[in-house]
């Protein structure tokens, strides 16, 4: 029965992918579109530091309504030949950065908190069926004064060293997802969930539910404002509160906690939206 309901997921799972990838990447559903201008900036490049690998290529191009991007021939030869680069390079790994602006605060964006992330993971699965591996692939998001957003994705590859890192990359998949202190109140450890993490919750109690083995571990992350045992404490409690909404939804698995404090910053804490992002809790399910 397990096996049966586990083959009945994948087949949503598969069958939702498909309308995806043609209704909203595509944009193939819902009769011909109207014709519109698609006048597009020739400024997007893959960068690695400051050394520009590619460069001169088209924007991609957004709707107002949607999250996918309009692509063109142009995009499509950008994402093939950055899939092409990282395959040569299998030491360098890819940032993709989504932008939003602030009329689409609180917007639908699935599991993710903003459009900006949705954007990023949508062309990371772009890039997925181009024969790289996700875990290659880390998103990020920037708010974005351009409400238009002519400029609405970022593409950075670095190389894996020895040295850890100056910030952490954040991957936003389903098996390692993290979310904001949006869910929080500032310094607090009382968590009132938004839509988008309802959503993620749901759905990996179904997979714990029937995976059997599996298992969740919770980590809090804070900003540097405050001593290292303030924050260490804050971000265990975040990390409890978050397991303890898991058992209120039934998961039987098993559940770890733990925190980083301040310890593993994904920004800069020299501003208000990197200390935002650094004050989060990531959800490791294995």
């Amino acid at each position: 029965m397990r096996v049966l309901l586990v083959f009945l997921l994948f087949c949503v799972y598969a069958l939702f992918a498909r309308w995806y990838y043609v209704c909203e990447i595509r944009h193939l559903c819902g009769g011909t579109p109207a014709a519109q201008e698609d006048t597009r900036l020739k400024t997007l490049r893959l960068l690695e530091a400051d050394t520009a690998i590619l460069e001169g290529y088209d924007q991609f191009a957004l709707d107002s309504t949607r999250i996918s991007p309009r692509l063109n021939a142009n995009n499509d030869d950008f994402l093939d030949t950055l899939a092409a680069h990282l395959k040569q390079f299998p030491k360098k790994n890819l940032t993709i950065t989504g932008a939003w602006h602030e009329g689409e605060r609180g917007k639908e964006a699935g599991f993710y908190e903003n459009r900006g992330v949705a954007r990023a993971d949508v062309v990371r699965k772009l890039l997925i069926r181009r024969g790289i591996a996700e875990n290659r692939i880390s998103l990020d998001h920037v708010k974005n004064e351009d409400s238009l957003l002519r400029e609405p994705l970022a593409f950075e590859v670095y190389a894996l060293t020895a040295t850890p890192a100056e910030f952490e990359k954040v991957q936003f998949s389903f098996t390692n997802m993290t979310f904001s202190d949006a869910n929080f109140e500032f310094g607090s450890d009382v968590f009132r969930p938004g839509d988008a993490f309802v959503l993620y919750a749901d759905s990996v109690k179904t997979y714990l539910d029937i995976t059997l083995n599996s298992k969740l571990t919770i980590v809090g992350h804070t900003d540097n404002v405050g001593s290292d045992k303030f924050n260490d404490n804050l971000g265990l409690r975040r990390a409890e509160s978050a397991r303890q909404y898991f058992r209120n939804l039934g998961v039987k698995a098993d559940i770890r906690v733990k925190s980083e404090g301040k310890r593993r910053p994904v920004a800069t804490n020299e501003t208000d939206e990197g200390r935002q992002k650094n004050r989060r809790v990531n959800f490791l399910i294995e």
